[in-house]
């Protein structure tokens, strides 16, 4: 008997989607819906939790005037937790494994949010940090919304005047990337507003910030530059002050910027029709205060998996609600489709709840409350894998903590509550057998070109392998562009899958010093194991002109950068069209004549098809 419980509490846990009443009528007005995202903030970094190194009173305002989630809960670094917002499920089962050279692509046959939303009738946008796949179909407009504006790679290298695109326009941002972003999203809102009022719009924004590098305006980093930080982290001198400083002042523009479009909602007298959610990605950035929580981002610990998350709905949710079940990034599409009133039917089963009727106090309530009481949440990252019970925590090393008594995990109670060491250990076997082992792991990343979801293929640096003398301008590769580019023997390749074959316009996004240009460089696209491309039309041969030498972004930084590149501005050259034939290839860039020094830099290849 005590078998069979544990075999049900394990499936219970490991598939715990359920469908409950929905707090809203099908029939009803469909309140507007807007997800603000950010990037590295962990649970200590504002006012409204008890940090009294800065001050965020409009993200203060969102937990006053709606609900707090008190214990809800992330994944330990950004893109598998965008995976699991977007989708309801854990990121595991949408092939979502890391951060970078395309393991952070979500699979195509996950549904997001997004996709949900616009089938309901929402026009959909989507602002800043996509973070889960470049090429359609992984592209943000092969995924549910209308507009993105934003890039597609993890954290970026610039932060002022950063490159972004447009609906895979690219352009030259002007100001300061969550700036930029807050613009945008206001732009959005307004655009909906005079296109049909009447449209209900859905609008993730996903903000880049406090993600480093530690960049932020002059008038933010005055008010930090020299403040005390009484709060300080629990890692005592691991903690580098002017890394919390810059850090906290980005939190503080981060907040001023959501206050931006929380005022275009109320300019647009839609305050009271629009859903407000808040939310992190992971832990703190480096080790700063945190309440006492132990870890922070890349740990499956509490402080780095868990979040504040606030949703405000006037009239809706009370101000003031408070919600102490634990509660997930997993379960913001079921609970947003519950307020609105959108009947899911995933195609594939959900691993979150829909916690509607908790925040609005209607419907199954107490059968919510329940099933949250007894559910439990999963944090992998790293080969480690944590669970949290509404009691426990069973950390990375299978030592179990009872949270309750001992939020900082200090205390390692397995020989008091054996038992339940035993039931959790049993439950990450269950989730590592059937969710983290079941990922797919294809050998090498390959990067769809032509897809019809999004036909313009970009092939950023990060997607691309360095082959000679030829290195990444920073260990980031998705804040970084490929430099040293010197010798014939060098090369830069891209393992693709050409979707629809055909001619395709190659354009070469690339700097060269002036002296060095007029380099001929050949794009073959290679078959066959010697190498060759498989006939005269899968190559062609381009000239590096004219030469384009801007500097490198070095200005801004408050903080030496760690990982990430400096960038530069970078140009669009055409090298001519090719012929690729469908299937698996490599592409493969290399020089044909070098009469300079060097051959190029390079950000981007863009494949744009032709006639």
């Amino acid at each position: 008997m005590r078998r069979l419980c544990v075999i049900a509490l394990i499936i219970a846990a490991v598939h715990a989607g359920t469908r409950v009443a929905s707090a809203a009528s099908p029939a009803a007005a469909r309140p507007n819906v807007i997800v603000f995202l950010a990037d590295d903030a962990g649970a200590g970094d504002f006012s409204f939790t008890g940090n009294t190194n800065l001050a965020t009173p409009s993200i203060d305002g969102l937990a006053r005037d709606g609900a707090r989630l008190d214990r809800f809960f992330v994944q330990p670094v950004c893109a598998p937790t965008r995976a699991e917002f977007l989708t309801g499920r854990w990121h595991q089962r949408g092939g979502v494994r890391g951060v970078s050279l395309g393991q952070e692509r979500l699979d195509p046959g996950e549904r997001t949010m997004a996709e949900v939303f616009r089938a309901a009738g929402y026009a959909t946008g989507c602002f800043g940090k996509w973070h889960l796949g470049t090429q359609g179909p992984h592209h943000p407009r092969a995924r549910g919304f209308d507009t993105f504006v934003g890039f597609t790679e993890g954290h970026w290298g610039d932060a002022f005047d950063p490159p972004l695109e447009a609906d895979g326009t690219f352009f030259q941002g002007t100001g300061y990337i969550a700036d930029i972003i807050a613009e945008r999203t206001v732009e959005f809102i307004g655009g909906c507003r005079r296109a049909d009022p009447a449209r209900p719009f859905f609008c993730h924004v996903a903000f880049n910030t406090p993600h480093s590098p530690m960049d932020v305006p002059d008038a933010d980093w005055e008010r930090f530059r020299d403040r005390p930080i009484p709060l300080r982290g629990s890692e005592g001198p691991a903690e580098n002050l002017p890394f919390t400083r810059a850090a906290l002042a980005m939190v503080e523009n981060l907040d001023a910027n959501i206050g931006r479009v929380l005022a275009a909602l109320d300019h647009h007298g839609i305050a009271g029709d629009t859903i407000v959610v808040f939310f992190s990605d992971n832990g703190a950035n480096s080790p700063r205060w945190c309440d006492g929580l132990r870890g922070r981002k890349g740990t499956v610990d509490e402080g780095g998996v868990r979040s504040v998350c606030c949703l405000r709905w006037p009239g809706r949710i009370a101000a003031g609600t408070r919600i102490g079940a634990i509660s997930a990034a997993i379960d913001l599409l079921p609970t947003l489709g519950g307020l609105a009133g959108i009947p899911l039917d995933p195609p594939r089963p959900l691993d979150g709840i829909d916690l509607a009727p908790l925040l609005t106090a209607s419907g199954d309530a107490a059968a919510v409350a329940e099933h949250a009481a007894r559910r439990a949440l999963f944090a992998a990252w790293n080969g480690k894998v944590s669970v949290r019970t509404d009691r426990h925590r069973l950390d990375g090393s299978g030592r179990l903590y009872d949270m309750a008594a001992d939020p900082g995990q200090t205390t390692d109670v397995t020989a008091a509550e054996p038992d339940e060491a035993a039931r959790l250990r049993s439950l990450v076997d269950a989730f590592r057998r059937d969710v983290v082992a079941l990922q797919p792991r294809p050998l090498p990343e390959r990067f769809f070109v032509g897809h019809p979801a999004w036909p313009r293929t970009e092939l950023p640096a990060r997607d691309g392998q360095p082959h000679g003398g030829i290195t990444r301008s920073g260990r980031a590769p998705n804040a970084s562009h490929f430099t040293r580019w010197t010798t014939a023997a060098d090369a830069i390749t891209w393992d693709v899958d050409v979707v629809e074959p055909g001619r395709y316009e190659a354009i070469l996004w690339y700097t060269c010093p002036p002296d060095d240009a007029g380099a001929t460089v050949r794009l073959a696209a290679i078959r066959d194991a010697d190498g060759t491309a498989p006939d005269a039309r899968g190559a062609l041969i381009g000239t590096i002109l004219p030469g384009w030498d801007p500097p490198l972004n070095r200005g801004d930084d408050r903080v030496e950068r760690d990982s990430e590149g400096h960038e530069k501005e970078f140009r669009p050259l055409s090298l001519g069209v090719i012929d690729l034939a469908a299937g698996a290839q490599t592409l493969r860039l290399e020089a044909v004549t070098i009469p300079g020094r060097s051959v190029a830099d390079v950000r981007r290849l863009v494949l744009a098809p032709r006639p």
